[in-house]
């Protein structure tokens, strides 16, 4: 706090700012400390700034992170400009469905974005919350076998065969957090040790891996819920070990929020309310801004970048899958990236 800017705790994650306009921009020592508490905590809510501009919005996405947007997405001819990926229940309005599984923006570049922003032009009258989890609190929740065994996976984007680790070291918070796409991965290598060599062994994994590894990543976002919220999927297997306080939520947008997510500290996915129509939800316009890397999230040595997806399988064996969703891990879920 300081400077007429106040910092509210939000309960498990997160923050409320008030005190601060996002339209002039801060002191150059307030932008790095809010970044840091961003890095920390995993998303700042900007309390009342009423309705941004799209160029107010760009303004405000480049006080953070690589100081410049990075957008990829599709223009919805209302969107106010091509650096506004505008969302909604309603066609007419936005693009529909987008991010029912968790995952984190970017994912298909090699520089995934550092930060997001969305800010909420039209509050639904039943709720359409977004859900975030902090992964360097869910990578501290994992068993210790479970930690290591994740840090030698390495995933494959489905669409543009770039390669992330599952597990790194946070670029401001120094913590090790996981990271993984539901919803665009073709493929996860492992890297074992050589006994007696420098060297690594590669293999991809198979199906039977492939289901299990997906399905322990949900459950491990998803348990990081308070207890007895709507929106564990499989309460009995998504429960939190004993001891462990949640580090997921789900927020609840009010007139004038704009939030912005640190995009390597947090995962996060739609709620399936914010889907639902407007005459079951009323109606829902959100504009998303992306913000370039600071830092790429490559994978270790002596794994390369990026591998071309669409080629035949380089193992000869274990999941390649190159195009669209990627590795479908649950047939009985939507998924749309």
């Amino acid at each position: 706090a300081g400077r007429g800017i106040s910092l509210e705790p939000l309960a498990p994650l997160g923050a409320g700012v008030r005190g601060l306009d996002l339209r002039v921009k801060p002191q150059e020592e307030v932008l790095e400390a809010l970044q840091v508490e961003m890095a920390k905590r995993g998303f700042l809510v900007f309390k009342e700034q009423g309705v941004l501009s799209g160029d107010e919005q760009v303004q405000a996405s480049e006080y953070w992170g690589g100081r410049r947007m990075h957008s990829t997405h599709g223009v919805h001819p209302r969107a106010p400009n091509r650096h506004i990926f505008r969302l909604s229940n309603d066609r007419e309005q936005g693009i529909l469905g987008v991010g029912p599984q968790w995952h984190n923006d970017g994912s298909f570049e090699r520089g995934v974005f550092s930060h997001v922003g969305y800010h909420i032009v039209r509050v639904p009258e039943k709720g359409g919350a977004t859900l975030f989890a902090h992964q360097g609190a869910a990578f501290d929740a994992l068993p210790a076998e479970m930690q290591q065994r994740w840090s030698r996976y390495v995933s494959v984007n489905s669409n543009s065969g770039v390669l992330h680790p599952l597990v790194h070291t946070h670029p401001i918070s120094g913590r090790r957090s996981v990271y993984l796409h539901l919803g665009m991965t073709g493929a996860v290598m492992e890297m074992e040790e050589v006994p007696g060599s420098d060297k690594k062994k590669l293999r991809l994994l198979e199906e039977d891996e492939m289901h299990v590894l997906f399905h322990q990543y949900n459950d491990l976002l998803n348990a990081g819920l308070p207890e007895g919220s709507p929106h564990k999927t499989a309460p009995a297997r998504q429960a939190l070990p004993a001891g462990v306080a949640p580090f997921a939520s789900a927020y609840e947008y009010e007139s004038g929020d704009m939030v912005f997510i640190d995009n390597l500290a947090i995962g996060h996915r739609a709620a399936p309310d914010a889907h639902q129509p407007v005459s079951v939800q009323g109606l829902r316009i959100l504009h998303r801004s992306t913000v370039s890397a600071q830092v790429d999230l490559d994978p270790p040595p002596p794994l390369p970048p990026v591998l071309n997806v669409y080629a035949a399988n380089p193992f000869g064996k274990g999941v390649w899958i190159g195009g669209g969703l990627g590795y479908r891990w649950d047939h009985s879920i939507r998924m749309q990236n």
